[in-house]
């Protein structure tokens, strides 16, 4: 199948870039500067990766003013290259375009409101009062609950299920297999038996809120879990219930927050990072990958623990010197005493 073509002078004019070269050169794909072919684009964010501009094949690179003149080819000049290839990236994005339309294996509620414009895919399920916003995209085999509230302009992937009490803003986007609104972890102790808390709350998502494939997000126990406008969530992440998450914070794969945390505005969580329950932690916050929070945070900047990666044999060292911290730590206490006295 033939891909749409562009001209570099028709992508400069879109991102507002200072064009070196052919206005009139063709574009058809997006490549890496290794990959990228003699009618591909590509980009070049990380100065690390310089050298590989005088070998790249690719008909035109976006990148900053400083490194034009190390590339060997047509060049598109950005203060913030990866920014523009974000922008740029979606005229080649090859996704099905899907049209408005209900399939005839969905099964509505007749209390839903279905505005015309909606796609509903195969086999989807559309729970009692839930309200869909227009152009919204509900993929195969996806479940939405009851009174489930849908914003514009969103978009639902296969096999997702909200499983009821969602809000959701516009313009969100919402992969496949994610869980929204399951029951929260909530249980009383009775002599030695736990008692199931009914979670009565919901979740509310803000406007262009991202959740990744197979992440969960529980449902409040009394007040919603809530999640601010712009968050974006990676795959396989576990968001707790009555947790809220600040407007504009990402959390990368495999990390979790437990219940009831409050986290900020603009933080960014690294994979395997976990934060405890009943914490705040402040606007601005950054954690490094595998980081264990087990205090509130308010300082913003860059927080970690942990160790990073070290030959097994030093690692095995270091262990058992970590389990004689404490023995040496009341050792040395003791010879200040002495010297003191």
């Amino acid at each position: 199948m033939s891909r749409k073509a562009y001209t570099l002078g028709d992508i400069a004019r879109e991102l507002g870039a200072e064009l070196r070269g052919d206005p009139a050169l063709a574009i058809t794909g997006l490549g890496t500067l290794t990959s990228a072919g003699p009618s591909d684009l590509t980009f070049l964010s990380n100065p690390r990766y310089a050298a590989q501009l005088a070998s790249t094949r690719a008909a035109a690179v976006i990148l900053s003013p400083k490194m034009a003149d190390k590339a060997a080819t047509s060049v598109l000049m950005l203060d913030n290259p990866y920014l523009g290839y974000a922008r740029i990236s979606h005229w080649f994005d090859r996704s099905p375009v899907t049209s408005p339309g209900i399939h005839p294996t969905a099964v509505v509620d007749p209390s839903a409101m279905v505005p015309d414009s909606v796609h509903l895919g195969p086999h989807v399920v559309i729970g009692e009062q839930v309200v869909l916003g227009e152009r919204v995209v509900v993929e195969a085999g996806t479940v939405i609950g009851p009174r489930c509230r849908i914003g514009d302009d969103t978009v639902i992937r296969p096999r997702v299920t909200l499983v009821q009490d969602v809000t959701m803003g516009q313009r969100c986007y919402i992969l496949s297999g994610a869980v929204i609104a399951s029951d929260g972890f909530g249980f009383a102790p009775d002599q030695g038996v736990w008692q199931r808390i009914a979670q009565i709350g919901g979740v509310t998502l803000g406007d262009d809120v991202e959740i990744g494939a197979n992440t969960t997000i529980d449902r409040g126990a009394l007040e919603d879990t809530r999640l601010g406008n712009g968050v974006k969530i990676d795959n396989l992440v576990q968001i707790a219930h009555n947790v809220s998450i600040g407007d504009h914070s990402a959390m990368a794969g495999q990390s979790g927050v437990a219940g009831s945390t409050r986290v900020g505005r603009h933080c960014v969580f690294g994979g395997q990072s976990g934060v405890g329950g009943h914490l705040v932690i402040g606007d601005g916050v950054q954690l490094t990958g595998q980081a264990m929070v087990t205090s509130s945070i308010s300082e913003p900047g860059v927080h970690s623990s942990g160790t990073g990666v070290m030959p097994n044999r030093e690692w095995r060292k270091n262990a058992i010197r970590f389990r004689q911290l404490d023995a040496m730590s009341r050792r040395l206490k003791a010879l200040e005493k002495k010297t003191e006295g």
